[in-house]
């Protein structure tokens, strides 16, 4: 008989707020997993629209010398775009440049970067400050700090008003918030509160009107939705089998958050991460989930992006990469999957397709060089397959300042694997009056099946489960009973069969 494995649905508690319903999943889990590292908890609220890159989290922490757990948020308040540095005017043509600019329009960005560059330039030669700046103002500034309290729990958080960026599009001041809860104290009321600080911040930014809904606290996205937003949401804490390398990630998201500290020390955060091992280990997962924990935007570039027929073309595009890469505002993690079928490099080909190779590999490294002094927003991700195929020089430190080889899971993390994804899957699709797995999934059980198998392996056996469910109940018209141990192993079985013959 398979021993069930228990703690793979997480509990969950509700709670009215404010004219919010605000859901609190898993929180004994949330408060073990912040004893190692902080942990996000607010995923795709229905926040205003004013309100850019909300986060709540919460983190182990030292206050007065007693543990404590640390309520964490931060969100940036959009703002009507401004022409940069104010020369583009509030003509028609000033005004179309600056909304296309604001809405990630390359060409208006290209234009209003050159002018604004151009501006730069002859104020430093007349010797005055950038028009609209001053020379002592830095942005994200602290300006003003306000306590609120909440009377239920008498949580104390400290709201934090920062200078809003002075570049253009930069969007609006940043709002921090903190606040610390001894550990003995801890409850979900807490997390309802902070999040109570979330909203009325946004109320505010949007003229006063609080928000209204429902919102969840979890340590994963909710609700129902579709494979190419869960392929979306990944998150570090969803990585299972790969503990080092996650550590790793997180320390760096950390010094990328951090940018003042690292300055202030002359210490430098890695430019670009290579990612090597088999095919279906996660490579490009864990760069989907560095994006998230560091909550920039993922930019993935593809063979047709780089690669074209056309003598020259290829140098151009890599170019053309590189320097919108310097034009990034937000924090991005450009992604070059597949880097070997990309941009092979072996110095020795003389025939016109090889030397086409050699030039795009060889501006590549020129363009690596310096990105993070030009702009330190973006970090380069490369993953491949066959490292042996990539030159040296093209990842040697410097360009890509660390090597990680992602290896095939061991017995252990198979069942790491598994219990992540099904937590996952519970957590997204599972309603009142819907369950999605029966109680006796024994993921050790499953971890000793699927011996030799990837993660991209185990989800695929998780899907064929899925559905077989799906399709037995759309012929029938009748329920389907939940997944349940015998229906994954035979899917993990089927799969082994498949790719044996």
């Amino acid at each position: 008989m398979p021993r069930p494995e228990h703690g793979l649905r997480p509990a969950a508690e509700t709670f009215e707020y404010a004219g919010c319903q605000v859901s609190v999943v898993g929180f004994d889990e949330i408060v073990a997993a912040a004893a190692d590292q902080p942990v996000d908890l607010l995923h795709d609220a229905a926040l205003p629209s004013v309100i850019a890159n909300a986060r709540l989290s919460i983190s182990a922490a030292a206050r007065d010398g007693q543990p404590a757990y640390l309520l964490d948020t931060s969100m940036r308040i959009g703002r009507e775009p401004q022409p940069a540095f104010g020369v583009l005017g509030r003509d028609p043509v000033g005004v179309l440049l600056a909304r296309r600019a604001a809405a990630g329009d390359d060409w208006a960005i290209r234009v209003v970067d050159g002018v604004g560059a151009a501006v730069s330039e002859v104020s430093r030669w007349l010797g005055r400050d950038r028009p609209g700046s001053t020379s002592t103002a830095r942005e994200d500034e602290p300006v003003r700090s306000v306590v609120r309290t909440d009377p239920a729990t008498g949580l104390r958080a400290t709201v934090t008003y920062h200078r809003p960026p002075s570049r253009f599009a930069g969007g609006g001041p940043l709002v921090t918030a903190q606040a610390a809860v001894p550990s003995g104290q801890l409850s979900p009321k807490h997390l309802v509160a902070m999040l109570g600080v979330v909203l009325d911040v946004a109320g505010r930014a949007a003229g006063g009107e609080r928000p209204h809904g429902e919102y969840v606290l979890s340590r994963y996205p909710m609700g129902p939705s579709s494979a190419a937003d869960a392929a979306e949401r990944v998150t570090l804490d969803q990585v299972g089998g790969l503990d080092a390398v996650v550590a790793q990630f997180r320390q760096i998201a950390v010094s990328f958050r951090h940018p003042q500290v690292m300055a202030r020390w002359g210490a430098r955060r890695p430019q670009g991460i290579l990612l090597y091992g088999p095919p279906g280990t996660g490579k490009t997962m864990l760069a989907r989930a560095l994006a998230a924990e560091i909550g920039a935007t993922f930019r993935e570039i593809r063979t047709p992006e780089i690669l074209d027929k056309w003598l020259g073309g290829s140098e151009r595009n890599i170019k053309r990469i590189f320097r919108d890469a310097r034009r990034y505002r937000e924090p991005t993690v450009m992604l070059f999957d597949e880097f070997d079928s990309i941009i092979s490099y072996t110095g020795a080909g003389m025939d016109a397709a090889s030397q086409a190779i050699n030039a795009v590999a060889g501006i590549f490294k020129q363009e690596m060089n310096d990105l993070i002094e030009e702009n330190p927003n973006v970090i380069v991700v490369a993953t491949t397959n066959f490292p042996e195929r990539v030159d040296d020089s093209l990842v040697r430190s410097g360009r890509f300042d660390i090597k990680l080889a992602i290896p095939q899971p061991d017995h252990t993390g198979r069942a790491q694997i598994i219990a992540k994804m099904i937590r996952q899957l519970m957590t997204r699709h599972e309603t009142a009056g819907f369950r999605m797995f029966a109680d006796d999934i024994d993921v050790d059980g499953l971890a000793t099946a699927s011996a030799g198998m990837t993660g991209a392996d185990l989800k695929e056996a998780l899907r064929r489960a899925q559905l077989a469910k799906a399709m037995q109940e759309a012929r029938t018209g009748v329920a389907a009973t939940p997944i349940n141990q015998h229906d994954i192993a035979d899917r993990i079985a089927e799969l082994r069969h498949a790719t044996t013959r």
